[in-house]
């Protein structure tokens, strides 16, 4: 296939939570060609641009007066030495397809990361991660068009400056590059990761005691079909925020408050809070306004009952900001993007 250029296009098929705007111009892209096609194209060339790879993690509160680019470049392969693989990813493969398809093949390093949605391309720039893992923990590169010159670079670990949930295509260089595909550092030895209570749960529920890394993508599975919905079933970007990381002075002062506070340590003297206990504790677990609200099961998660728009989920996180930080003095930061 090879990309076009469209106008007026609709938005609500390629956002998660389903909210219904428009883009001027839209044009998916399936290779790195199509990409330098599409951008040199005279009537692209002064559109604001926006990159889409599952729209798993924006929030759309208006049309977008530009460029839509909605990344679908394909493929999977594999490069195995000894125990170590390195695996390489189109920046439009689903994720959680890269991760079965490592799972399936006996390449460790990723189970913790099943079913989190999203495309590989958007990986690297939120550094996901859930149940003990992030992408850091598995990333070798990855390839990148240059918006500003069309040239192709490969930016390798040390170049992406990893954070919680963050990386240098989020500060320096946002808007710079588009990722196309990425490499991943994994391994035929299983490092079994299961430091999380609901996972050590999970598994001692199922009676398995040495867990391989099917074992653990089952559970993780298992646990975030428990508590996510499904964005097909009722609109989402799953984690609305993150959890929050204090000083230890901040966090003694919230325990000290908040006994039964829930957290978890992180290096470098500070402590990460659970945003939804947080969220929980203000009564915002399962509530609705309008046509938005927070999950039943997980009040860290928005959605979109049916016919909400953007502007609305937005006021309703902001009074879950205002909300958290009067009882806890805690500040919430969103992690899906506004647009």
């Amino acid at each position: 296939m090879t990309a076009v250029l469209q106008e007026h296009t609709s938005l609500k098929p390629f956002n998660t939570f389903g909210i219904p705007v428009y883009a001027h111009f839209f044009a998916e892209i399936f290779s790195e060609r199509d990409l330098g096609a599409i951008l040199q194209d005279a009537s692209a060339k002064a559109q604001p641009l926006l990159v889409l790879g599952g729209g798993s993690n924006v929030l759309f509160t208006k049309d977008f007066e530009g460029l839509v680019l909605k990344i679908s470049i394909p493929g999977i392969s594999a490069e195995q030495q000894g125990t170590r693989v390195l695996v390489t990813a189109g920046a439009g493969v689903v994720w959680n397809d890269l991760v079965m398809y490592c799972v399936q093949q006996g390449f460790a390093g990723v189970e913790n990361l099943s079913l989190i949605p999203g495309t590989v391309g958007a990986s690297p720039i939120q550094n996901i991660g859930a149940y003990g893992v992030e992408l850091k923990d598995v990333f070798h590169s990855c390839r990148a068009y240059e918006i500003a010159t069309g040239e192709m670079r490969t930016f390798a670990y040390a170049d992406c400056k990893f954070g919680y949930r963050d990386s240098v295509f989020k500060n320096e260089l946002k808007g710079k590059y588009i990722i196309t595909e990425v490499r991943f550092d994994l391994s035929t030895e299983a490092n079994a990761n299961i430091q999380y209570g609901a996972i050590q749960s999970e598994l001692a529920n199922r009676g398995i005691a040495q867990p391989t890394i099917a074992d653990i993508s089952n559970v993780v599975s298992s646990i975030r079909v428990s508590k996510l919905p499904d964005p097909s079933t009722i609109g989402n970007a799953g984690s609305f925020f993150k959890n929050p990381v204090v000083d230890r002075e901040k966090f003694e002062a919230v325990s000290a408050k908040f006994p039964e506070l829930v957290y978890y340590e992180v290096p470098g003297n500070q402590v990460k809070l659970a945003a939804g206990w947080l969220i929980e504790q203000c009564g915002f677990k399962g509530k609705v306004v309008g046509q938005t609200g927070t999950w039943k099961n997980q009040a860290l998660v928005l959605v979109n009952h049916g016919g909400a728009t953007g502007q609305e989920v937005y006021s309703f996180s902001e009074d879950i900001i205002q909300a958290v930080r009067a009882k806890f003095d805690v500040i919430l930061e969103r992690e899906v993007n506004l647009l």
